[in-house]
């Protein structure tokens, strides 16, 4: 087995009183994993076996690895983030619970950082108790934005039959407006027609831009954003060869089925977005983070105190981003290595075309 060609995935434990660590274990206990890429679990030995023990029916066996260039690649790897005892209780939402999480996120994203994993799968966090003076985020998507040192970043909700980015993420109703300016617009737009072509191999991407009011204002009739900031930041974006187009009413662009014709649309608050993406997406929905320079995706729920702890969570959305992850890392290689020698992108055209003649040739 080529292990340097096999990513390294880091996995954050997200709250300890959530799922997290359930659908981890669920995920990695499938041995197949192990054949596509290296986990490493950032949490703690006696955190983890606590929920290793909650899922009997599970065959699951790792080793503690205390640095970076120590990494078993034939084994899932558990990185001990914190050494002392930690109070389990599944299902509350406590401080303990944001405390931790917020240890695994900030030394698995180091790790992601200085290069000794290639990729992040970061488990859900609750934001009421995550939030400190210590740590001022609203989520994952800031903090990483601020770890890199980027000057924006999007989260781009992917799957298979559709992609939703947002211009603002987790701001009260009241206040989106005032971050719907013709900048924002441009740079998120930049950054998806960026991240479609690098981590998805899109290579002439298109792009639905969404109106902010509704019926994407009529005209004026209805708000001024469309008309004075929309068009604008979708005219300016076309400029720099973005292929974008709108701004589109969102009920009547997803009920029609008008973002099939889009390899990614543009939101322009949390809720226009998501509730189409999860309602609409094929599959398990991923979230990512594009526009930084390492590659990070998570699953798109929460941390379900409901069921936490009772070996009920579905690991399959987790799976997804773990997957979605590897996918984009292997895409950026790609990406790099046509850049470097075109010819390389153009052999693999014209070998897809003899593939695709040869099935054309075989009898119904």
């Amino acid at each position: 087995m080529q292990y340097e060609n096999k990513p390294v995935i880091g996995l954050t434990c997200g709250d300890v009183n959530g799922i997290g660590l359930e659908i981890i274990i669920k995920t990695v206990a499938d041995s197949r994993l192990l054949e596509i890429c290296t986990p490493v679990i950032f949490a703690n030995n006696k955190v983890l076996n606590f929920y290793r023990k909650a899922i009997p029916d599970v065959n699951f066996n790792f080793s503690t690895v205390k640095e970076g260039n120590r990494i078993n690649h034939k084994q899932v790897n558990m990185y001990n983030c914190w050494e002392e005892e930690v109070a389990v209780t599944p299902g509350i939402l406590n401080e303990i619970g944001g405390k931790y999480a917020v240890m695994s996120l900030i030394v698995a994203a180091q790790a992601l950082k200085d290069g000794w994993i290639d990729g992040l799968v970061t488990a859900p966090i609750h934001k009421k108790n995550t939030q400190s003076a210590e740590f001022n985020f609203t989520g994952h998507t800031p903090y990483l934005k601020n770890l890199f040192a980027a000057a924006d970043v999007v989260m781009f909700m992917v799957a298979e039959n559709l992609k939703v980015g947002l211009v603002t993420e987790h701001l009260p109703v009241k206040e989106v407006a005032t971050f719907i300016t013709r900048e924002n617009i441009t740079s998120k737009l930049h950054l998806i027609n960026n991240s479609l072509k690098k981590d998805f191999g899109i290579d002439k991407p298109k792009i639905a831009v969404l109106g902010l009011n509704p019926h994407a204002g009529d005209e004026g009739l209805m708000g001024n954003e469309e008309e004075e900031i929309i068009k604008p930041a979708i005219k300016d974006a076309r400029q720099k060869d973005i292929l974008c187009f709108g701004p589109y009413p969102a009920d009547a662009f997803f009920a029609r089925g008008q973002y099939e014709k889009f390899d990614a649309v543009l939101a322009m608050y949390h809720d226009q977005g998501l509730i189409p993406f999860k309602s609409l997406a094929i599959g398990e929905g991923v979230n990512f983070t594009a526009g930084i320079s390492g590659v990070r995706t998570s699953p798109d729920h929460g941390v379900a105190f409901d069921i936490a702890g009772k070996n009920k969570a579905d690991e399959a959305s987790f799976r997804g981003a773990i997957f979605t992850c590897i996918n984009i890392i292997n895409q950026r290689r790609e990406y790099a290595d046509n850049r470097k020698n075109p010819l390389k992108k153009i052999s693999a055209a014209v070998v897809a075309r003899a593939v695709d003649q040869k099935i054309s040739e075989l009898p119904e």
